[in-house]
């Protein structure tokens, strides 16, 4: 019971006692009940619309929504991980089955998700459109990544137009010029092409500008430059051409030799019936020469290898100048060592002190390839090159044995002509060709790696640095600091392929100011 005061206008106060039922709650309470329940309800209904939306169980009672929704008022679930392993389960499902037939795919992200939203996509139809998507996506890269493997075959293999007209015109001025046809060295010189006390260097090589720079390179880095003798030899087209340039840009005080292959007497059938047989052999010609995506299974074949493959069907592993040098002994038999370089290097430092070296009694110094950790070029055993699967392989060789490398390397002739290198190249040349290739693919380091087993005397790697003509992401300070760099490969410095960021070191000894060269617009950075 509570009393009420109740006062009337008159003044006149009466009081009043009125029974008033005990209430359980006040005023104040219910208003904050009201205004919490304000601020909930929204959430609640959002709450529901998802449930209803999301369609996996659907409620049919308040109780169901009840157990459904309570928790997620409380904060202890959180439905993206249980959406997303669905989701999960809805593309391993997908994964396994085949795309239905007809089924349309977008061309784009923006397309995708326009028909979503137009055609109201359940999640099945819509995981069986993002992998249709992604195959696609996928066969399209390995497409253009194979036709551009084939377009930079191409381009390595061919002769650019302005090395072509380089080779024409000094054909021509040899015809024409006397001084271009002038004798190298000059008669008073000629003893010195066998005096062992000078520093001795052989190149082989079709492609005169690249000649032109290996030898300037070398000459301009020596120390000595009066005690170095080039060797250089090309073949009967190119002579004319090899011999104008050298005629016509002496690299004084260093001497010059030019000679082509016609000109060495040894070089007979007789001699070499091997080498006469790949380059004549029809299949072999068409290994070398033909399609070379003809019968591949491109869908079994990763870029990589594919490119290996390209690689290793280049038209020069079948040229007599690539394989020349296991010929050195017989082709200089007064020189005790002598130093052969590709003509694809540059040479950035004086390479005199290669004469000094120990070879310890061995024939062959050169770079190891398996020390290093880029897998391109400086992680190479027997493995990568030979073929293991075949009998005589396995018999004979070790797969993990380490690799060196061709491209400069310094030869004790000597030591060499007590050996039967020669004749271990010949045989298992031979035996690959009874095997229809089927041995190893590349090139002349497979048999000369079987040929110089236990010959070779390893030096250090700064001498020769390799892969200029592979890797894109070349440490341009190892670049420097290298004696000689080697652009091996098929993005040569004089190619349009080559990289950008490496020419400099070949272009820094081709002179633009010569006519020759300038009116044949050879390729510039």
């Amino acid at each position: 019971m509570r009393s009420i005061t109740i006062s009337s206008s008159n003044g006149f106060i009466d009081l009043m006692k009125i029974k008033v039922a005990a209430r359980h709650i006040s005023y104040r309470t219910l208003f904050h009940t009201i205004l919490i329940l304000a601020f909930l309800l929204p959430f609640v209904f959002i709450l529901t619309a998802l449930v209803t939306l999301e369609g996996v169980n659907k409620c049919s009672s308040f109780d169901c929504l009840g157990r459904r929704l309570g928790p997620r008022l409380l904060g202890r679930v959180d439905d993206s991980g249980r959406l997303v392993k669905d989701f999960y389960k809805i593309l391993n499902q997908v994964n396994t089955e085949e795309i239905p037939d007809g089924l349309k795919l977008p061309d784009s992200f923006s397309q995708l998700v326009s028909e979503m939203k137009n055609n109201q996509y359940n999640a099945r139809t819509f995981a069986f459109m993002l992998r249709g998507m992604m195959e696609k996506l996928e066969r399209e890269i390995r497409e253009s990544k194979f036709a551009e493997l084939m377009n930079k075959h191409f381009a390595a293999s061919s002769i650019p137009k302005g090395i072509h007209c380089l080779s024409l015109r000094l054909t021509d001025e040899y015809s024409s010029n006397a001084h271009a046809r002038r004798q190298l060295p000059s008669p008073e010189l000629l003893p010195v092409l066998s005096n062992n006390s000078y520093h001795h260097f052989v190149l082989s090589t079709d492609n005169i500008l690249a000649a032109s720079v290996v030898v300037t390179s070398a000459v301009q880095s020596s120390l000595k430059p009066e005690k170095i003798v080039f060797h250089v030899i090309t073949d009967k087209k190119t002579y004319a051409g090899m011999h104008s340039w050298f005629a016509l840009n002496p690299v004084s005080p260093a001497i010059v030799e030019v000679k082509g292959v016609h000109q060495f007497d040894w070089l007979t059938r007789e001699n070499v019936p091997v080498l006469e047989a790949i380059e004549n052999h029809n299949g072999i010609r068409n290994y070398y020469h033909g399609n070379h995506v003809a019968g591949a299974n491109l869908s079994d074949t990763t870029p990589r290898t594919f490119a290996s493959k390209l690689q290793a069907r280049s038209p020069k592993y079948i040229s007599l100048l690539n394989h020349l040098r296991i010929y050195l002994p017989e082709l200089f038999p007064n020189l005790n060592k002598v130093v052969f370089l590709d003509d694809d290097v540059v040479v950035q430092r004086d390479l005199s002190p290669l004469w000094e070296i120990d070879l310890e009694g061995k024939v062959n110094g050169a770079v190891e390839t398996c020390k290093g950790e880029d897998e391109w070029v400086m992680s190479k055993h027997f493995r990568t090159y030979f073929n293991f699967s075949h009998p005589l392989i396995a018999k004979n060789l070790d797969p993990d044995e380490c690799a060196w490398a061709y491209g400069m390397n310094i030869f004790d002739l000597q030591a060499w002509r007590k050996t039967n290198i020669r004749e271990t190249y010949h045989s298992w040349l031979k035996e690959n060709l009874k095997s229809n290739l089927t041995m190893w693919k590349l090139g002349t380091l497979p048999p000369a790696l079987i040929a110089f087993k236990g010959h070779v005397h390893p030096i250090d790697p700064s001498w020769h640095m390799l892969g200029l003509g592979y890797q894109n992401k070349t440490n341009i300070e190892s670049v420097k600091k290298a004696a000689v760099i080697h652009y091996n490969g098929q993005s040569k410095p004089w190619l349009q392929i080559g990289f950008e960021h490496l020419r400099p070191f070949w272009t820094n000894y081709v002179n633009y100011s010569n006519d020759f060269i300038r009116n044949c617009h050879m390729l510039e950075s």
